[in-house]
């Protein structure tokens, strides 16, 4: 391979946003059981291949120049752009993409856990705000949020591999969850549960929940 490839070697960059990325994951999940270390570890293991891509050695963008030979006048460490042909219009697009939904499933992923912990303090069932339209809707915004940025702005051969594995294990550890609740709850669960969708919530309440997400921006 006789080209450089752009945007890598930033070894500084890639440590500060590992350990941004695993605080602010870390800081709304902190997993207690072994099956959610498990689930935690294969989400730290994809924030490392990722941005250990981004900003480090992009190794999949070399094994594919290197053995699949792919032929561009310009390489770039970004999957999108390097295979499109499209340099960096097409970077820039997955970018824009990518973040609008890394910022959604973030703002997702705090909003739940801020009404789980809110509705676990009062000892009773969450079922408003984001709980009215999934029941997951942390689990929602943490697939959101590592299929933005994992998939859209910056695929690698490592975040594609781990995504659906991570959506297994955070599915099977809701399933789990979902026992848990129905045990305390009982009836008034079951009725929740038979209303409302696990992870994505119903065609018909894409408008409701834009109109909840504005609102809460506003405030």
């Amino acid at each position: 391979m006789d080209q450089s490839i752009l945007h890598s070697n930033a070894w500084i960059l890639t440590i500060i946003m590992i350990v941004v990325a695993s605080w602010i994951f870390y800081r709304y999940f902190s997993p207690k059981t072994w099956r959610e270390w498990a689930g935690a570890g294969a989400v730290q293991a994809f924030i490392i291949a990722l941005y250990a891509e981004m900003y480090g050695f992009p190794l999949t963008i070399y094994l594919l120049v290197r053995f699949s030979g792919l032929d561009r006048e310009v390489i770039s460490a970004n999957l999108w752009s390097t295979l499109l042909g499209v340099g960096e219009a097409g970077m820039m697009l997955s970018m824009i993409v990518g973040y609008g939904l890394l910022l959604l499933g973030i703002g997702l992923f705090a909003k739940g856990w801020h009404e789980l912990y809110t509705a676990r303090k009062e000892n009773r069932l969450a079922t408003e705000g984001l709980y009215q339209f999934v029941r997951h809707p942390q689990y929602t915004g943490l697939f959101l949020g590592l299929f933005g940025e994992g998939i859209v702005h910056w695929p690698t051969m490592f975040s594609v591999a781990l995504f659906p594995i991570i959506v297994v294990i955070y599915t099977m550890l809701a399933y789990r969850e979902e026992k848990q609740v129905l045990t305390e709850f009982g009836d008034q669960y079951q009725q929740y549960k038979e209303r409302t969708p696990m992870f994505f919530p119903k065609v018909s309440d894409f408008r409701r929940l834009v109109t909840l997400l504005q609102h809460e921006n506003k405030s």
